[in-house]
């Protein structure tokens, strides 16, 4: 009886299990399959085009559109001017960052969590993307709730009186009108996640036409509305000296924050790249011109409000439209319904991109022989559904406190990652070792953590922790105040730093010491221990294990140092 029981629990095991290559061992099994594996060229579709259309449709979202609001409002508030400028110098500098996490994945055709194995180690990367994962279910749960608040309007644009639907939740924190919104959106949602990561490019496309179209019509009828661009354009700021120097680096640094998931993410899509420069100049120019732009609309938007309504400007677009429909034709109604649903798309691609194709990825190498991209997206959309993210936007102060937060954990991975890659090994990546879980594995380590990124990750965290427990309200020195304002720079800048150092004089196996990247020769690699070449039968050449050619060798260090 027993053993009918094992039998069974096997069969259904068997039947939950995942597309993997034949051969691999149980410790392969948990490394890779087919979503994890190096992208082969039939799935490598995304061109340069695909990633100004992805950057423009991530850019008209409610988060760039209000990004200036916390900027010029406030007692320390800066001028509209300088507070684009902090979005231009801040988004820049996020696709500077963009570009060289991005050009680990379309060189090598792999995506984060196999490009942590390099630094962390093969098992010592569980936790970096286990802390990413887990974020990107939070953030899934609050870009649905917002979501939720565009299908509110929409509603209401077809059925006013669903503004004062009856409230039967004894939370204050919510009602059912809300309750009921973020679920539509949420369930509707769904669909998107059940199409591959290269062929989800399209829902970018069509995103990148409507949502920018409808974002340019509520300006336009702001403007109409207000008879001109309102006061906010006009006045000054209020912050002078040293309030107005510390102000416009805090408005950077909420730039750079805005972005911190996506910067340690992109390789998850810019692996799908033809080539490598399709995801360099198409990225760096647009993120900067696409975010600045759409934070332009928001500015002029709520700054046509204070004329419209006679009083402060309305920063949310959401609210401003909302007050649209409350003294509203037909026609302007159906405006509304347009504008909404150019939101709630934008909202919907919004968690895509940067929440369920990032929890999706890291959730396949936390469980490989079960979970794909699919799979893992769908445990992402139920993660946020249960969290009740209605709780994290009850008060602004807690979410902005988080958002700092979370960037000066992203930061440290990511100064690891970019200084392990660029100024340690200098381009060079052994990609079958990358799923070797044996001993032997230049990335196995010490038992497959690799003590050098962890030193340097804690020590780029510890650098902010003070100035963290000043940000949730207790007394420290001005000096961590200051250094907690540079918290994403500061986190980078020491880990990559640390872990640079510690390399140096304790170095390290699989090195080059001139640049040496060998990416294009990765076809449809086989990562079985004992399988044939990497490249396709018929290549010409033919690459040892470490997908180099030839006398290119000599330029590679393979220090035998154990598992150390």
């Amino acid at each position: 009886m027993e053993k009918l029981k094992q039998s069974k629990a096997r069969y259904y095991a068997d039947k939950l299990a995942v597309e993997s290559e034949p051969g691999l061992t149980n410790a392969q099994l948990m490394l890779t399959n087919h979503d994890l594996k190096p992208v082969e060229p039939e799935r490598r579709q995304w061109g340069p085009w695909n990633f100004v259309g992805f950057w423009i449709a991530d850019s008209f979202n409610i988060n760039t559109w209000m990004i200036s609001s916390s900027m010029i409002s406030g007692p320390d508030g800066i001028s509209w001017w300088q507070s684009w400028l902090c979005v231009w110098i801040g988004y820049t500098i996020a696709g500077f960052f963009i570009c060289l996490t991005g050009r680990i994945g379309a060189t090598y055709h792999i995506s984060f969590p196999v490009i942590c194995r390099s630094s962390f180690g093969i098992w010592g990367s569980l936790w970096p993307v286990f802390n990413r994962a887990a974020m990107a279910c939070i953030w899934y749960g609050v870009q649905s709730w917002i979501g939720g608040e565009c299908v509110t309007l929409m509603l209401r644009s077809i059925w006013s009186n669903y503004k004062d639907l009856p409230n039967t939740f004894p939370s204050q924190s919510t009602n059912t009108r809300d309750y009921v919104s973020f679920f539509l959106f949420w369930l509707c949602s769904l669909p998107a996640i059940w199409f591959p990561v290269h062929k989800i490019r399209h829902l970018f496309t069509v995103k990148a036409y409507f949502v920018p179209a409808a974002g340019i019509t509520f300006f336009i009828w702001s403007i109409v509305r207000a008879h001109g661009i309102g006061p906010i354009v006009h006045q000054g700021g209020k912050a002078t000296g040293s309030a107005l120097g510390w102000a416009m680096v805090k408005g950077i640094m909420s730039s750079i924050a805005n972005f911190a998931t996506l910067i340690v993410n992109d390789p998850d899509f810019a692996r799908f790249a033809r080539k490598p420069k399709d995801a360099l100049w198409s990225q760096f120019i647009t993120i900067p011109v696409g975010f600045a732009v759409t934070s332009f609309i928001g500015i002029i938007v709520s700054s046509s409000s204070a004329v419209i309504y006679g009083g402060e400007a309305v920063w949310n677009p959401l609210d401003l439209l909302g007050r649209f429909l409350d003294s509203a034709n037909s026609g302007e109604r159906f405006g509304v319904f347009m504008i909404a649903s150019a939101f709630a798309l934008a909202q919907l691609g919004t968690n895509i991109a940067a929440n369920s194709v990032s929890a999706g990825t890291d959730m396949t190498a936390l469980l490989p022989r079960y979970l794909n991209i699919r799979r893992g997206g769908y445990i992402c959309a139920l993660v946020g559904l249960v969290m009740c993210p209605w709780n994290l936007l009850s008060t602004s102060n807690n979410f902005t406190t988080y958002l700092s937060a979370y960037s000066v954990f992203l930061s440290s991975i990511a100064g690891v990652m970019i200084c392990d890659y660029y100024f340690v090994r200098k381009g060079f990546l052994q990609i079958r070792d990358l799923y070797s879980a044996q001993s032997t594995s230049p990335y196995y380590y010490t038992f497959g953590f690799h003590w050098r990124g962890y030193t340097a990750y804690i020590c780029g965290i510890l650098i902010n922790i003070v100035g963290f427990v000043g940000a949730i309200g207790r007394k420290v020195p001005a000096g961590a105040t200051y250094l907690y304002n540079l918290n994403f720079f500061c986190g980078f800048i020491v880990a990559s730093a640390t872990y640079y150092l510690l390399c140096k004089y304790s170095p390290i196996p699989a090195t080059s010491d001139v640049w040496m990247e060998v990416g294009e020769d990765i076809r449809n690699p086989s990562v079985a221990y004992g399988a044939d070449d990497e490249v396709d039968a018929g290549s010409e050449g033919s690459p040892d294990r470490y997908g180099i050619k030839g006398d290119e060798e000599a330029g590679v260090r393979e220090r035998k140092l154990g598992n150390f």
